[in-house]
């Protein structure tokens, strides 16, 4: 175990280059101070607010409200559409294990999607075959804030009298493109959508999310759940004289501290995504070599989808050649890190999972390898990072 620990600080010691940096805008401290001196550091305040009415004004979300997590989020839809023992959700296996949790707390069966050949969100075509008549919601996840093609699920969803419930945590600022060629912000589909502002995020706040409510039919209950199973806010609001406990709920609010660094990061998003985006397309102008030249995946964004910035990833051939170069980046102080591991196949839900083979899920998770990507990383290094990747495959020649 000591040696372990030792090996372990001498990796961070050779680290130059580190796969995420959280970017802060100089606003967030001075944020964080007004609320101090205001002394209303719990939730539902001033900056709450002005976080609300920002994604109302940027994106069109008419109704959503903070959370203290993504997690969070995913876990006050499960309650709004009313998952019980016995239902059953379909999702993709690559994806976080909260995707999962929130309705697998509530009771319900996932049934796992395979992930597309061209893109590690989960593949729409094979989604109707899992439908049976307990079937209540489909949960797509918009990988590295790449739509999935949402005119698709919507369809199936319809036919089938669905919820669809967007596990949009890494999809600030990304839209989906209809075939009329309309823009539309990922999150604003399905019934419900949940968004991460984890510092690895785009826009981060530390911990910290947002569940977006896009049918009417749940905007009141969603705020009941929201402030404990209390009607606290219609309290406050003067709709009624007193407030008690009229539903479930759990404390799903983050604090004013929260919101107001959050509400500092929302304020330059603009220039934020741009520094992304220009670090994005340098990654793809520099790797594109590696499909033509050596079968290497890369990032990949369909047509019906933009790009926010959020990840840039290769895929490697096999395990023992990702392996080989995140220990061959290591050594020049770069850390490249991978990513999921398949649900179906993890030790909680393998015994759980029919048998059914999730070939490009597994894929993904042996081969997929995440590069450095944050605001403060210098398109010098971008360039050395580029340059040394192109080095280790064209040493195996």
């Amino acid at each position: 175990m000591m040696m372990n620990l030792i090996t372990l600080k001498k990796i961070k010691q050779m680290i130059n280059i580190p796969f995420c940096k959280p970017y802060l805008t100089n606003n967030e401290i001075s944020y964080i101070s007004t609320v101090l001196d205001k002394k209303k550091l719990s939730g539902n305040g001033d900056f709450t607010k002005k976080c609300h009415h920002l994604f109302n004004e940027y994106y069109g979300f008419k109704n959503c409200l903070l959370t203290s997590s993504c997690t969070d989020a995913l876990e006050m839809a499960a309650i709004l559409i009313d998952i019980h023992p016995g239902d059953e959700v379909i999702m993709p296996s690559y994806t976080f294990v909260s995707t999962a949790n929130a309705f697998i707390l509530r009771g319900a069966k996932i049934l796992f999607v395979d992930s597309r050949k061209d893109s590690p969100g989960m593949d729409e075509d094979k989604i109707e075959e899992l439908i049976t008549s307990k079937t209540k919601a489909i949960v797509p996840v918009h990988y590295a804030g790449i739509s999935c093609d949402m005119d698709k699920i919507m369809l199936i969803a319809k036919k089938y009298g669905l919820f669809v419930i967007e596990d949009a945590a890494q999809s600030i600022d990304s839209y989906y493109i209809d075939k009329n060629g309309n823009k539309s912000p990922l999150g604003s589909f399905g019934d419900l959508a949940a968004f991460s502002f984890h510092e690895t995020k785009n826009i981060i706040s530390g911990e910290g999310g947002m569940l977006v409510i896009n049918n009417e039919e749940f905007k009141d209950r969603a705020e009941i759940i929201w402030e404990k199973g209390t009607n606290r806010s219609a309290f406050f609001r003067g709709e009624v004289n007193k407030y008690g406990w009229v539903d479930l709920g759990s404390s799903f609010l983050p604090s004013e501290i929260t919101a107001a660094f959050l509400y500092a990061q929302l304020e330059q998003i603009n220039k934020i995504q741009k520094r992304r985006l220009d670090i994005w397309n340098l990654y793809y102008e520099r790797l594109s070599y590696l499909s033509s030249k050596f079968s290497i995946q890369t990032s990949f964004v369909p047509h019906y989808s933009t790009n926010n910035g959020h990840i840039f990833y290769i895929v490697c051939n096999t395990l023992n050649e990702r392996t080989d170069l995140i220990d061959y980046l290591k050594q020049k102080g770069i850390l490249a890190v991978f990513h999921y591991l398949s649900l179906h196949k993890s030790d909680y839900f393998e015994k759980l999972h029919d048998t059914r083979s999730l070939v490009q899920s597994d894929r993904y998770s042996d081969c997929l390898l995440r590069l450095p990507l944050y605001n403060d990383l210098e398109l010098t290094d971008v360039n050395l990072i580029c340059s040394e990747i192109i080095n280790y495959f064209e040493s195996k020649i």
